[in-house]
């Protein structure tokens, strides 16, 4: 069978110690992408097939495709094109589902529920729309009956197992699995595999539908909370604590 995972390059930002304040960046795959490529990889080994990892975004994105290769993937494709900046949610379905139609013959597509730095939850179950396939979304386990996948999912308060044909999108949580950790002899024959790359072009997409052309949304504004705030305790029959909490909430959005 063949795999599609969909990985995100999530940067992290430290300070290198060996300098004053220098700020370190790097880039990871998203944490529940990573846990879709070993899932991908389970899968392989136990019926065989292809696995195909792919990302959206610069060059320096294709550090991640290393990574997922690395790991076990048989090939790396980068979508990459300065127009494709800015992209959206919708934009980024947009340049995601040209891929995924361009190479055509699939069984199943896999990627983590939401990222580490958006948590929209969006990606999956639009691509899975606009790809017209059924999808399984938060899926804790994954199996194959015949034609079929089966997945756990957990969902608020209770579990469900459900059932879709393939080919299907799944997107996955960090309950799944335990992602496995490449050797150094993995990272350097993976450095050596050749990336496949798609521009615009390559996909038939029009300057109006990627990037901030075809986004819908945008972001105009992003800060970080300090969490260094103290937890407040409220002690008290349950009518009591709950008025209070309403009236410390109303005074902290005035």
């Amino acid at each position: 069978m063949k795999i599609i995972v969909l990985v995100k390059a999530i940067e992290h930002v430290g300070v290198d110690q060996s300098m004053v304040k220098q700020p370190t960046r790097n880039l990871n795959i998203n944490k529940t992408d990573k846990n879709a490529v070993e899932e991908a990889l389970r899968l392989r080994e136990k019926h065989g097939g292809h696995v195909i990892a792919i990302t959206m975004g610069p060059w320096s994105s294709h550090e991640i495709l290393r990574e997922a290769l690395a790991i076990g993937a048989d090939e790396g494709i980068l979508l990459c094109d300065d127009h494709f900046e800015g992209s959206d949610a919708h934009a980024t379905v947009t340049v995601l589902g040209a891929a995924i139609t361009k190479i055509l013959d699939y069984d199943l597509i896999l990627c983590g529920a939401y990222s580490d730095d958006l948590y929209a939850f969006q990606i999956g179950p639009r691509l899975a729309e606009i790809c017209n396939l059924p999808q399984i979304t938060y899926a804790t386990r994954i199996a194959i009956d015949g034609k079929n996948m089966i997945a756990e999912r957990d969902i608020e308060y209770e579990r469900q197992i459900v059932e879709a044909k393939l080919p299907c999108l799944i997107t996955v949580m960090p309950e799944l699995n335990e992602p496995r950790t490449p050797s150094p002899s993995d990272r350097s024959n993976a450095s050596k595999t050749k990336v496949t790359i798609w521009d615009s072009a390559d996909l038939s997409l029009t300057l109006d539908e990627v990037g901030y052309n075809g986004s819908l949304v945008d972001i105009l504004r992003s800060s970080q909370f300090s969490g260094n705030k103290n937890p407040m305790v409220l002690q008290g029959e349950e009518d009591e604590v709950i008025g209070r909490i309403v009236d410390i909430l109303k005074r902290r959005l005035v």
